[in-house]
């Protein structure tokens, strides 16, 4: 391990709050900042620093610490280079993966200290894209949804909304200006949000939604109509003794097969010495 002992100079500090030149020392003590390593090894910095009399009577603060720009900030253990490179490696890996490989390069930092820095990190800068996604997703289904917001042409995540009501999202709109598309699914509470919210916008269906609702139409008719496609397919003089099981399974809608498969596959016996789910005995194959 490299140890660094360092103390500040003499002089003049600034108070955080009014900014009010200081050199009227209260204490000194000494700080523990961990640094990015250096040949393999890791860095640990000891810097005694000033605690400073804050000599504004109208400023609310009566004592403060100096901070050295660049190696130190408020409640800090470690330096603004060590914190960086921690923030890369907890975005790319998160958390037990980005501890890990942190540990490879002499920093031991656990999971949730990445997760903190992930959560430090500011969003990134963004402006209203032309053509804006709105789709709803679910934290846990069936009880808690969301709205997630879309630039299309870039396919980037822009902002999550609570809840997928109306209201919400117009109020996201005026605050947000600037859409000229708005491509949503087909619930009714996104298009009265977007039509209050953004009333000299376009709004279209995007082509996921469109393939979902046709796949479900059509099933919902293959369904309905079930009975009508096995009359369709029968044979006119009717399926014999022999053939009845196969002529049964080709009139079989395709949803209706799939089923008696799946059945079948879970009912099957696994192998000798396992027991019938329909033996009611607890008789096994193996005796």
């Amino acid at each position: 391990m490299v140890h660094i002992v360092a103390r500040t100079l003499d002089g003049t500090a600034s108070c955080p709050d009014c900014e009010l030149p200081s050199s009227h020392v209260h204490s000194r003590y000494e700080r523990r900042l961990a640094d990015t390593p250096v040949g393999d090894q890791p860095v640990v910095i000891a810097l005694t620093v000033r605690r400073l009399y804050c000599d504004n009577a109208y400023c609310g603060r009566r004592t403060f610490v100096e901070q050295v720009a660049g190696l130190t900030f408020r409640y800090g253990r470690r330096t603004p280079a060590s914190r960086r490179v921690l923030a890369v490696v907890a975005v790319a890996l998160a958390g037990r993966a980005g501890a890990r490989l942190a540990a490879v390069l002499q920093t031991r930092v656990s999971r949730t200290t990445l997760l903190r820095a992930i959560m430090a990190v500011p969003d990134p800068l963004w402006a209203v894209p032309k053509v804006l996604g709105v789709d709803g997703f679910a934290t846990r289904r069936g009880h808690h949804y969301g709205t997630v917001l879309i630039d299309c042409e870039t396919g980037r995540p822009l902002d999550l909304l609570p809840g997928r009501d109306a209201s919400t999202l117009a109020g996201w709109l005026r605050e947000h200006p600037g859409a000229e598309i708005i491509c949503r699914d087909r619930a009714g509470s996104y298009a009265d949000g977007a039509r209050t919210g953004a009333p000299n916008a376009i709004q279209v269906a995007d082509r996921f939604h469109l393939w979902q609702n046709l796949g479900t139409a059509v099933e919902a008719t293959v369904r309905l109509h079930s009975t009508c496609l096995k009359t369709a397919f029968t044979s006119s003089d009717g399926p014999t003794s022999d053939g009845d099981s196969a002529d049964a399974t080709k009139t079989m809608s395709p949803i209706e097969s799939r089923s008696r498969e799946r059945h079948a596959t879970i009912h099957a016996p696994a192998g000798p010495g396992t027991r019938d789910p329909g033996d009611r005995q607890g008789t096994t194959h193996g005796r």
